[in-house]
């Protein structure tokens, strides 16, 4: 005995387990599988077909929005001496969501690949019949926008002057601008009218109306914001895409 309940292990009776045995299914009759292949063979070609057509559709629309989205592209370029250009190109970037780009920093395919333009430019060479603005643009309009052709472009153009100061050659590169960009094949969008300033001459007006929007940072810095939303939906009215 091994001292447990039950008497000794020698004389306990073997166990006994039951096992269950699971038989695989018989396999299908041999017209039957046929018809299974021939119906998996049909769904895959199906579904192959399918997704071919929907990737080779969903290419084709996404390279058409792309090809949309390029046609329609808008871009704000400035150019300044004492920051004041740059100080107006902020509230148009704010009113339209464009970013301003330095045009000493634009490539001639950065201007050609836009079809709406806004560029403004301050007045540092008085009295100068060209290179008037005394930045970036003098050399971009003189040495770059010659070789272009903006035919079926519209541009916008806005300045920077002071009306005290000088006020005999208020915002002139603004018409400089004008003539060189329409000499290009543009169309100029956005002239306004001549009433709230005060100065002496101006080349810069065109049919009584100025051909952008003139700024004054020096003499008017509290209307600046004001006048660039006023504008910026003017564009907007005149077909420009911001």
């Amino acid at each position: 005995f091994d001292g447990r309940v039950g008497g000794p292990s020698c004389l306990r009776p073997p166990s006994r387990h039951t096992h269950t045995y699971i038989l695989p299914p018989p396999p299908p009759p041999p017209h039957l599988l046929v018809t299974m292949k021939f119906t998996a063979i049909v769904l895959a070609l199906a579904m192959g077909t399918a997704s071919a057509f929907t990737t080779t559709a969903w290419t084709r629309q996404t390279r058409r929005s792309a090809k949309s989205a390029m046609s329609m592209k808008a871009a704000l370029f400035y150019s300044t001496t004492t920051g004041n250009t740059e100080t107006c190109a902020g509230y148009i970037a704010e009113a339209t969501g464009l970013s301003p780009v330095d045009i000493g920093d634009a490539s001639a395919d950065d201007v050609t690949s836009c079809d709406d333009l806004i560029c403004g430019a301050p007045t540092w060479h008085t009295g100068a019949d060209e290179q008037r603005s005394g930045t970036e643009w003098d050399s971009f309009l003189y040495d770059t926008l010659p070789g272009m052709d903006l035919s079926g472009k519209k541009v916008a153009i806005f300045g920077l002057g002071d009306q005290a100061g000088y006020g005999d050659n208020f915002c002139d590169a603004m018409g400089e601008l004008y003539d060189l960009f329409t000499a290009a094949g543009a169309t100029v969008v956005g002239a306004t009218s001549t009433d709230g300033y005060d100065h002496a001459d101006t080349k810069s007006i065109r049919d009584g109306k100025f051909v952008g929007m003139p700024f004054d940072e020096d003499n008017q810095y509290d209307m600046s914001e004001d006048r660039a939303k006023s504008w910026v939906e003017q564009l907007k009215g005149e077909g420009m895409s911001l």
